[in-house]
């Protein structure tokens, strides 16, 4: 196995995209845009992508992209959930690109995602895991018919990659479908329903292994993000409790809730491993099924009780709508469900190591 530590370009890529996190996305902005109909926020995006080239980190040389690896996407996505940054990084950057990276016929589509100047999204729900069965539509002569739901980010899509029955995947322009919001938990990445009207598509390659490859890469990159709301969970923790006064004394001293806060780094530490793990065996090619499933049956319980632990040590503040904390309990339990369920990796991982229950 790599070294799975932080190299210095790592290192330095966390730093660069943290502090433009500072600048550009803080709390009241989140908060804002999630209450608006546009909860997404293109001018970050159009940084992200265009000014630091971050869209086609996944992406070869020759085909337009940075030539980086899993391993750097994972790094940015630490921060991006870190923020609850309202960007369509993980859909459009990892997943749509993954999925176009499998398709022979991608052409300038990988080019415009890559650079940012279109934003992708895969026609699959998002709590789809790797393995399970996903919706296609019907194929008719060239035009597609049907309805999609639980799409990610599809509403900030300028193409969606849409798989047919006659197995194929279709990119399919934005002005061609018809997108209704759907009620989502996580306002920062909305959910839609796609439906298809005979819409034209161009066939772009087959859609099982496109598909499967795309929902793979999502899983795996998806335990980064969580890693980044877990550990913002627990830094903004320790620093209120540190600060926070009862009886005269910092509540961070008393030993019943330093016990807590023991036990939620030590799960912190242990999914920062895990999430490590899945992107290098992303990037390496090595027992990558085994190592996604780990982080993902891994990841969501504690990204959610850090999430959970930070409202509740929080007290009455974590309970107001203006604290963050709300916004990255509702990114965890979200992202809970996203690209499979802890239990679906947990029954899909007894499988690939041959040790299924009795």
């Amino acid at each position: 196995m790599s070294d799975l530590l932080y190299s210095e370009e790592e290192e330095a890529l966390r730093a660069a995209v943290r502090d433009l996190l500072t600048d550009h996305c803080d709390t009241t902005s989140v908060l804002a845009r999630a209450e608006s109909d546009a909860p997404h926020d293109p001018a970050l995006w159009k940084t992200l992508a265009d000014g630091m080239g971050l869209a086609g980190l996944l992406v070869p040389e020759d085909r337009g992209g940075q030539g980086a690896t899993h391993r750097e996407a994972a790094v940015v996505l630490e921060e991006l959930g870190r923020a609850v940054a309202p960007v369509p990084y993980l859909t459009s950057a990892v997943v749509a690109t993954e999925a176009l990276l499998a398709c022979a016929d991608a052409g300038d589509l990988l080019d415009g995602l890559a650079s940012g100047r279109v934003v992708g999204a895969l026609a699959v729900g998002l709590h789809t895991a790797p393995g399970a069965a996903f919706a296609a539509v019907r194929a008719d002569g060239g035009a597609l018919h049907g309805e999609l739901t639980g799409i990610a980010d599809a509403a900030v899509a300028d193409v969606l990659l849409v798989p047919a029955d006659d197995g194929g995947l279709y990119a399919v322009t934005a002005d061609a479908v018809t997108v209704t919001p759907q009620t989502s938990l996580d306002l920062t990445r909305p959910l839609a329903r796609v439906t298809l009207d005979a819409a034209q598509g161009r066939r772009v390659g087959d859609a099982e292994p496109a598909v499967r490859r795309a929902l793979r890469a999502g899983a795996g990159l998806l335990a980064s993000e969580q890693l980044g709301v877990a550990e913002w969970a627990l830094t903004e923790t320790v620093r209120y409790l540190k600060d926070r006064k009862q009886f005269n004394r910092p509540v961070g001293g008393f030993q019943v809730l330093k016990h807590r806060l023991a036990q939620l780094w030590l799960e912190v530490v242990s999914l920062r491993a895990a999430a490590r793990a899945a992107a290098d065996a992303l990037a390496t090619g090595e027992d990558t099924d085994v190592s996604v499933t780990v982080a993902q049956a891994y990841a969501a319980p504690v990204a959610v009780r850090a999430a959970e632990e930070a409202l509740q040590l929080h007290g009455g503040l974590g309970m107001t709508w203006e604290h963050p904390v709300h916004l990255r309990l509702k990114r965890a339990k979200a992202d809970s469900i996203a690209y499979g369920t802890a239990g679906a990796h947990r029954e899909a991982l007894a499988d690939l190591v041959d040790l299924r229950a009795p």
